[in-house]
């Protein structure tokens, strides 16, 4: 009788299959859908806006050294920037374009979130800039030229030789 008396008793000393892959899911929806609600969306918003107007610098000087019979210019404002063609060369006397030739203006490309783009120098939110054919800008900036200001304040560089990098 007495080995009646002790049964093999099933220890539970760990989780089962579906209770790990149960969990897996809910930590899974948790970090894709709450956690990002949780941090604020303009976290990389500086680094965004300042790497997407170096690229349309680059561009647009880019398009000023490879055609030399038209004048392209950067209009930037609190709102947004926006690219204007003109059929002229640059002002040698001004250094800027002869506006009276437009040929197009594209889409102004808008700025999200309170952000914006200032001189450096002067902190003026509205102002231009025009590349003549060796890559040169109006704005005879040697160094900081430009801030990207969103959630916190990045610089954008432009050498006097016409290099535009990120500072």
């Amino acid at each position: 009788m007495f080995s009646l008396g002790l049964k093999h008793k099933r220890l539970h000393c760990g989780f089962t299959l579906v209770e790990l892959v149960t969990t897996i899911l809910i930590v899974g929806i948790i970090a894709v859908f709450v956690i990002p609600r949780l941090i604020p969306q303009s976290s990389y918003s500086a680094y965004s806006l300042r790497n997407e107007f170096i690229s349309e610098l680059r561009q647009v000087q880019l398009r000023a050294m490879n055609n030399s019979d038209r004048c392209y210019r950067i209009s930037v404002s609190p709102t947004g920037y926006q690219l204007s063609h003109y059929s002229q060369t640059i002002n040698t006397a001004s250094a800027s374009c002869n506006t009276a030739n437009l040929l197009r203006t594209e889409v102004e490309q808008a700025f999200q979130g309170g952000a914006y783009i200032e001189l450096a120098s002067t902190s003026a939110t509205t102002f231009f800039l025009d590349f003549d054919n060796y890559g040169r800008s109006n704005i005879n900036c040697s160094g900081l030229c430009f801030n990207a200001v969103a959630d916190e304040t990045l610089g954008i560089a432009m050498e006097s030789e016409g290099y535009i990098h990120g500072l």
